[in-house]
C-alpha cells in the first residue's frame, strides 16, 4: 500500500500537462514519435505523445511543453476584491459523485468562463467568485467540438489558492499550451471547461501500486542524459485512452521526454506518487445559460459577474 500524503510534498511552483492530443492504442509493438525521431518502445504502437517536459535549471522550476510559467509571466489583471453570491447551478450529468460533499463546483467552471471570455473581449477581469478559495492543486482543461477534443490543459501541483488559481491557470491553460494555438473568440461556442481539484496524494510502493480510472499519477524518473524528468496523467486519462498500467506508464515516460528503450528494470526506477481528484465539467451552452441576465441576442452587454456578484 502506498504512504498517504494529505498534501504534495513541498517544492517550487510548477506546471504541468494532463493529458496526451490523441488517442494511441499501445498494444504490441511500435514507435513514439519526438519531432523528427521515432524510438522503438517494447509493447507499445505507434503514435505521436506530445507535451514533452523538461527542467529549466536556471530557475529550478520545473516546466512541461516548452513553457515557464509563473506569477510575473501571466497576462492576468489583478481584479476588484468586492465580492458577492453567485447562485448555484445544477451539476452537469456525469461530472461528479452525489454520495460525498464535494469542493469542486460547476461554479468554478462559469468563473474560468468569465475569466476567459473577458480577456477574449477586453473586458476587465471579472471580480471574486463567493464559492471557496482554500488553497488546492489544480488543472484547468478546455476541450473542443462534439468530440470534445483537448484544446488546452495545464495545472500545477503546488497547491494555490482557487480564486487566483483558477483564473491563472484558465488563461494559462487556453493561451499558453504550446501544443495548441492560442484559443479564440469563434471558438468560445463550442468549448467545454473542466476544473480538476487534486487530493490524497499517496507515495506509491512501485509503478504498479495505482488504479486506471480511480488515480491520476505523477511519476519522476532519471532520463538517459542522467537529468530528472517528471510528468503526470490525471485519473480519466488512462481509461479515455483504454490504456493498462504498463501502456500508461510507457506514454508517461515518452509524454516526459525519455527516448530510450523501456524496460521492464528501468520501469522499476520510477518513483510514483498517486492521488485523486474531484472534476466538473461544463459547455459554453450551460455557461451562457447561467449568464443569461448579461447577453441580450448573444451580446454581452455587461462584463461578466460585475451585476451578477453586485
Amino acid at each position: 500500500m502506498g504512504k498517504r500524503r494529505c498534501v504534495p510534498p513541498l517544492e517550487p511552483k510548477l506546471a504541468a500537462g494532463c493529458c496526451g492530443v490523441k488517442k494511441p492504442k499501445l498494444s504490441g509493438s511500435g514507435t513514439h514519435s519526438h519531432g523528427t525521431q521515432s524510438t522503438t518502445v517494447p509493447g507499445s504502437s505507434s503514435g505521436p505523445l506530445q507535451n514533452h517536459q523538461h527542467v529549466d535549471s536556471s530557475s529550478g522550476r520545473e516546466n512541461v511543453s516548452d513553457l515557464t510559467l509563473g506569477p510575473g509571466n501571466s497576462p492576468i489583471t489583478r481584479m476588484n476584491p468586492a465580492s458577492g453570491a453567485l447562485s448555484p447551478l445544477p451539476r452537469p450529468n456525469g461530472t461528479a459523485n452525489t454520495t460525498k460533499n464535494l469542493v469542486v463546483t460547476a461554479e468554478m467552471c462559469c468563473y474560468c468562463f468569465d475569466v476567459l471570455y473577458c480577456h477574449l473581449y477586453g473586458f476587465p477581469q471579472p471580480r471574486l467568485p463567493r464559492f471557496t478559495n482554500d488553497p488546492y492543486p489544480l488543472f484547468v482543461t478546455w476541450k473542443t467540438g462534439r468530440d470534445k477534443r483537448l484544446r488546452g490543459c495545464i495545472g500545477t501541483f503546488s497547491a494555490m489558492n482557487l480564486h487566483s488559481g483558477l483564473r491563472e491557470y484558465t488563461l494559462t491553460s487556453a493561451l499558453k499550451d504550446s501544443r495548441f494555438p492560442p484559443l479564440t473568440r469563434e471558438e468560445l461556442p463550442k468549448l467545454f471547461c473542466s476544473v480538476s481539484l487534486l487530493t490524497n496524494f499517496e507515495d506509491a510502493s512501485d509503478y504498479l501500486d495505482w488504479e486506471v480510472g480511480v488515480h491520476g499519477i505523477r511519476i519522476e524518473f532519471i532520463n538517459e542524459k542522467g537529468v530528472k524528468r517528471t510528468a503526470t496523467y490525471l485519473p480519466e486519462v488512462a481509461k479515455e485512452q483504454d490504456w493498462d498500467q504498463i501502456q500508461t506508464i510507457d506514454s508517461l515516460l515518452r509524454k516526459g521526454g525519455f527516448k530510450a528503450p523501456i524496460t521492464s528494470e528501468f520501469r522499476k526506477t520510477i518513483k510514483l506518487t498517486r492521488y485523486r481528484s474531484e472534476k466538473v465539467t461544463i459547455s459554453y451552452a450551460e455557461y451562457i445559460a447561467s449568464r443569461q441576465h448579461c447577453f441580450q441576442n448573444g451580446t454581452l452587454h455587461a462584463p461578466p459577474l460585475y451585476n451578477h456578484y453586485s
